[in-house]
């Protein structure tokens, strides 16, 4: 394959982390491009880099402050997951006066990284979070390969679809079968697979454990804590309920995503574009790639979506810089302004709604509510798709 895209906006973060923090903890899922990014920064053949899948790189470490005090400048530890115990002497050596070293510590598990971070690093660390490619790095006729094969390097560089589709079988297989159980995770590897193919029929409803509860057998809590390790490990997104204070009743459950667009459509069957635009799940897949894309480049403060048992709803609902705005992913060509949005503006006290679709051409749909074109997300920068949503760009 051989093909390399350079991500320069990743490096600039980590180097302006790394310019306010000692200790930097990049996160993401496994095969993202993490290990990529640090290379650029530190060597893998450098004594400061520490592979925790690699035997020798677990041998310098069975004493870890012998090994980790004398070394100077930036000192990278991939795959941190692997030894937890590894933060307190993290917390001690960042403590160090005038500390000759910085930590950039990378991970693919989210849920008990960022706890036993949070409790051994208070206030010296700082969480950058890396997802697979995304539009605003590809060429512009790239998205529809995206969107099909998903943003996981190996997958959108596979020759052909059908190698591509391989990767992503082959994926899933090692990190039920090998990641999760080394990460402490004792599920067998067919329930989760069967779980987590079941949770692709939901993609972009309204999470309800007793469904896939009785389907599997099972206790609804214990679907509840395979929807966390799959969270846990980023292939899942659980996006919040928004609570306003109106006399509506409010949906109170998360909506469930899967994550990259390229793995729900293997848990699918599909493997083509043509099979992809046939398929029933052509909208909400659709839904979810542009809501992973908008998350990535936005980077709000708080996100959420909204509905009310009476209908009303709204796809994501964005807080940024103390401002909110609301967005509805329509995959239509002519997208019309409905009840919906204006309960949205007038219950939640919105400044806009921007209606992201496949079209050519931005217009206004009403007052305060605009269509723009999804390609906004590929051809615009940070602060103009800042502005373009109605959110300060600090």
């Amino acid at each position: 394959m051989g093909v390399m895209i350079p991500r320069p906006s990743h490096i600039d973060r980590i180097r302006s982390a790394l310019a306010r923090s000692t200790v930097v903890i990049l996160i993401g899922p496994r095969q993202c491009g993490k290990t990529t990014l640090a290379r650029e920064l530190v060597p893998v053949e450098s004594i400061n880099y520490f592979d925790l899948e690699d035997p020798a790189s677990l041998a310098r470490l069975d004493e870890p402050m012998t090994s980790l005090s004398p070394l100077r400048g930036l000192i990278v530890i991939d795959e941190i997951q692997r030894r937890p115990e590894l933060f307190p002497i993290l917390r001690v050596l960042s403590d160090r006066q005038d500390s000759p070293a910085q930590f950039l510590i990378l991970g693919s598990a989210s849920g008990d990284l960022l706890r036993q971070s949070s409790e051994s690093l208070a206030g010296r660390t700082e969480h950058l979070s890396l997802s697979g490619f995304h539009l605003n790095e590809l060429p512009e006729e790239s998205a529809s390969a995206l969107w099909l094969r998903g943003g996981f390097p190996l997958s959108y560089l596979a020759a052909t679809d059908s190698d591509s589709a391989i990767w992503r079988s082959n994926f899933i297989q090692s990190l039920l079968e090998r990641d999760l159980p080394q990460w402490g995770v004792r599920v067998p590897a067919i329930v989760l697979r069967r779980f987590w193919t079941m949770l692709a029929h939901y993609h972009g409803q309204t999470w309800n454990a007793a469904e896939p509860a009785r389907a599997l057998d099972v206790a609804p809590s214990t679907t509840r804590r395979y929807l966390d390790l799959l969270s846990d490990a980023f292939m899942i997104r659980q996006l919040q309920p928004y609570h306003a204070n109106i006399r509506k009743r409010q949906v109170k459950a998360p909506k469930v995503y899967i994550r990259d667009s390229g793995l729900l459509h293997l848990l699918l069957g599909i493997q083509s574009q043509v099979e992809l635009h046939n398929h029933p799940k052509l909208g909400a897949s659709w839904e979810g790639f542009v809501i992973e894309q908008l998350l990535t480049l936005v980077q709000p403060d708080e996100a959420y979506f909204w509905a009310t048992h009476q209908g009303a709803e709204i796809d994501l609902v964005l807080q940024k810089n103390g401002r909110w705005s609301g967005i509805e992913c329509k995959r239509t060509d002519a997208p019309s302004m409905t009840r919906s949005m204006t309960s949205a503006l007038n219950d939640l006290g919105l400044e806009r709604i921007t209606v992201i679709y496949p079209g050519q051409r931005r217009f206004p749909l009403g007052p305060a509510v605009e269509a723009v074109p999804y390609q906004m997300l590929q051809t615009a920068t940070s602060a103009s798709i800042l502005a373009n949503l109605g959110l300060p760009h600090r």
